[in-house]
């Protein structure tokens, strides 16, 4: 990668970090021109970067949270695909609109040997790429070829695996008039009624209906540095407050962390990253992510589909905690 471009990618916490390996860099260089031992002074400063690196990541703020999961550069759907199956053939259309939404993309897999069928948001990597997939949001046709595949999944009994990663379902004037709400509502109680084991995991941004259209599941997986949110925070503050400037504020109201819907309940399983965020070394935590999904296929294959739509209202019914007047 070069310099200007590590540089770009850079996050604002990120930056006293950066400084310190560049002088490490520098440092180094600077002992091969001139052909001088520094290796033990090089030593403590890489220690020193090492420290700082998990003190910095170790105390990160809800707001700081959402821009690693932004990071252009995190693992995407496709990414996590190609790294943890045997097999995959992506599926396209929606059979109903004639279009291929590219911001949901899904298809049959092989995991471990098992037939599964997979679906996910899928954000892209550049300008271009982002906006032929409308930046991870989904249209519509989008969640009805998920229900598809969800379908012809519950039809072959093939485990369904879904992963989360959109600031939202596209808000669009065109969406809302091809039934977007409706299109999510569908979705929610359809996956109810599914007869197969459904894993979902929050790689990135959950954001929204458009993460719950596909994020109803037996087990709720999420990454370390991932969120889960009803809105942005940026769309929260400029909704409560008529200042999207506060969204750092509105970030900690929220609880989108990890660590917060473990507490509250509706998480299952915390994934933890490698040191720096996923994207800082994407191999390792596409095997945390396959572990973990194996070894929750294997439990939940083994009950009984009338057991596993029991369990799933169960579990559904049991998130939040409410509270009656008295009076």
């Amino acid at each position: 990668m070069a310099p200007t471009e590590r540089k770009s990618l850079l996050l604002p916490f990120e930056k006293p970090l950066a400084e310190l390996e560049g002088r490490i860099l520098q440092i180094r260089q600077l002992a091969e021109q001139n052909n001088v031992d520094v290796s033990e002074q090089i030593a403590q400063l890489e220690e020193r970067a090492a420290n700082l690196r998990q003190e910095i990541f170790s105390g990160l703020t809800p707001a700081q949270r959402l821009q690693v999961a932004r990071h252009p550069r995190r693992p995407s759907t496709l990414d996590y695909v190609q790294a943890i199956t045997d097999e995959w053939l992506e599926l396209h259309g929606d059979r109903s609109s004639g279009k291929d939404d590219l911001a949901l993309v899904g298809g049959v897999a092989r995991l471990e040997g098992r037939p599964v069928v997979i679906l996910g948001h899928q954000k892209g990597r550049d300008t271009r790429d982002n906006v032929a997939r409308n930046f991870g949001m989904a249209s519509p046709g989008g969640y009805r070829k998920a229900m598809r595949l969800m379908r012809h999944a519950d039809r072959f009994s093939m485990p369904i695996i879904t992963f989360i990663d959109t600031p939202g379902a596209y808000p669009g004037y065109e969406a809302e008039e091809m039934g977007q709400g409706e299109a999510i509502a569908y979705n929610l109680r359809e996956m109810f009624g599914l007869q197969v084991p459904i894993l979902s995991t929050i790689i990135g941004e959950g954001g929204s209906g458009g993460a719950l259209g596909i994020g109803v599941s037996d087990r709720l997986l999420m990454f370390e540095h991932s969120v889960y949110t009803v809105a942005s925070p940026e769309a929260c503050a400029a909704i409560l407050w008529k200042d999207a400037g506060r969204a750092a504020e509105a970030a900690e109201a929220l609880k989108i962390t990890s660590w917060d819907l473990k507490q509250l309940g509706i998480l299952d399983q915390l994934l933890p990253e490698p040191l720096g965020g996923a994207h800082a070394d994407p191999l390792k935590a596409a095997d945390t992510l396959k572990q973990s999904l194996v070894n929750h296929l294997q439990e939940l294959c083994g009950l009984a589909p009338g057991t596993l739509k029991q369990l799933r209202y169960q579990k559904y019914r049991q998130i939040g905690v409410f509270a009656e007047d008295a009076a």
